[in-house]
């Protein structure tokens, strides 16, 4: 994929910050962006497809449906990082997967139904990888909105 297009830009706006809520949501945004709903749909593959995003889905709180939510931390070899989290990536409960600048150089949130159950998967990921892996639950919890705003994007104006 080359560059991302107007539309692109305006799309990816409308999916972090105004997803329409009905029965039909890729219909009213494409009605919104004077396209077809195949247009949007054939969109957001070429987007997902280009790895401009990983996964189309709901942000919940997850405490409050009784859900239990760690973030974790591996030590990985550069060299294996996207093997690891290629691997980590393929379970259902893992949100966000960071490469960082630390010791622990692979950081990624897992959400499970318990402690226990969330134990399970990490012990089943250090079996798979054969890395360190920590897990640092939340003692304080702070929700801050990240958007990541399209600029140019021509449909909004």
């Amino acid at each position: 994929m080359a560059s991302l297009t107007s539309l692109d830009k305006a799309l990816l706006n409308m999916m972090q910050s105004n997803f329409p809520l009905n029965m039909y949501p890729y219909k009213t945004m494409a009605d919104k962006l004077g396209v077809t709903e195949e247009g949007i749909i054939a969109r957001l593959e070429a987007l997902k497809t280009a790895g401009i995003i990983r996964r189309v889905g709901a942000v919940l709180d997850a405490r409050r449906l009784g859900f239990y939510s760690t973030l974790c931390a591996a030590k990985v070899a550069v060299d294996r990082i996207d093997e690891v989290a290629e691997i980590i990536n393929s379970y259902d409960g893992v949100t966000h997967n960071y490469r960082r600048a630390h010791e622990y150089n692979l950081w990624f949130t897992l959400t499970a139904p318990s402690q226990g159950a969330s134990r399970i998967i990490i012990d089943e990921l250090i079996h798979k990888t054969g890395v360190n892996i920590v897990s640092m639950p939340a003692l304080k919890t702070y929700k801050i909105k990240v958007a990541l705003e399209m600029e140019g994007d021509d449909h909004n104006k």
